[in-house]
């Protein structure tokens, strides 16, 4: 069983860049995994001291290349459990990350936190959320949640043909640090302001 205050920080995370999947078509039970950059490292670290009990291991470090660029970052994983298979089955269809139904519920202030200190960008005075891989649909439904739960302005931007993204807009800034503040790392305030 997961406490409810790491499994609000799970949905955020989930809503950013961690992902849930199953080791091998064997297990039964899935497992989390969590990248990010190493400019991010105080936040990564903040994350696997939260959820170190469910790992077996300490964090990676990895590379990629992009646009003929090598970059690094580290990433965790968790051990194959119950508790992430139900996690699974709340946010992929087909192998296909989606948002879930009951996200209203799901987003709690912690898991807003937790999904801006993952995918968002500060962008003047403004906040963008980064949901590139989401569907048009899916980025609806939490901006309606965004709008009706906390009040937020916030508006649906293309960063491509197909890549939606959610606009918080300046006006909406002060309300957000004041629901998401408490719940964030020092490291990442500066894309609140």
């Amino acid at each position: 069983l997961i406490p409810p205050y790491i499994e609000d920080i799970l949905v955020g995370l989930l809503l950013s860049d961690a992902g849930v999947q199953f080791a091998n078509a064997k297990n039964k039970n899935a497992r989390l995994y969590f990248k990010q950059g190493l400019v991010n490292f105080p936040y990564f670290w903040y994350v696997f001291t939260v959820l170190s009990h469910y790992c077996s291991s300490f964090p990676n470090l990895i590379s990629s290349v992009r646009n003929d660029k090598r970059s690094f970052g580290v990433q965790l994983q968790t051990r194959s459990l119950p508790c992430f298979t139900k996690f699974y089955s709340l946010f992929y269809i087909n192998r296909i990350k989606v948002i879930p139904d009951d996200i209203f519920d799901l987003l709690t202030p912690a898991a807003l936190a937790h999904w801006i200190m993952g995918d968002g960008t500060k962008h003047y005075k403004r906040l963008i959320l980064c949901t590139d891989s989401y569907s048009v649909e899916d980025v609806v439904r939490l901006m309606n949640v965004l709008i009706i739960r906390y009040e937020l302005d916030c508006t649906l931007q293309f960063h491509r043909p197909n890549q939606p993204r959610i606009n918080i807009r300046t006006r909406s800034m002060p309300l957000l640090r004041s629901i998401v503040l408490p719940h964030m790392h020092c490291s990442m305030l500066y894309k609140i302001n």
